[in-house]
């Protein structure tokens, strides 16, 4: 088999052709779910807080104290950004109850599946004590 029949049969598998439509998708509500948490969550979330963001909390290795953590990085000081991490957390916190309640609200409008009820008739024991019942009925 040739190279390029070989890269045919593979493009043309099942596999690759949903997962091709698996990140496209997926790359677009990546950009739905980044803008309900950049755009509706995160705001609401900083007005309850008072406008606090984290940004600012870090540790200057050099013991010196900066007002921000871009003066510091001007400055070249090594820094421990515990407050961008914080606010990274929140982001994936506040990420991962978008999906949850996007992946609900979407679930709703799938279509149920019919499940078929298949009746998987009498077991072996049962046909014979049927037959052994139906021989009693027809010796009277």
């Amino acid at each position: 088999m040739g190279f390029v029949s070989e890269f045919k049969e593979f493009i043309a598998k099942g596999n690759v052709l949903d997962l091709a439509v698996g990140v496209i998708i997926g790359g677009a509500f990546g950009n739905i779910v980044k803008s309900l948490t950049d755009d509706i969550l995160m705001p609401i979330l900083s007005l309850l807080t008072g406008g606090l963001d984290f940004k600012d909390w870090f540790l200057a290795l050099d013991g010196t104290t900066y007002k921000t953590l871009e003066e510091a990085k001007k400055a070249g000081a090594a820094t421990i950004n515990y407050g961008l991490f914080l606010n990274a957390v929140i982001t994936f916190l506040l990420m991962a109850f978008a999906i949850f309640w996007l992946v609900k609200l979407a679930n709703r409008f799938k279509r149920p599946q019919e499940v078929v009820a298949v009746d998987p008739g009498p077991t072996k024991d049962q046909v014979l004590l049927t037959e052994i019942r139906d021989a009693l009925r027809n010796r009277s």
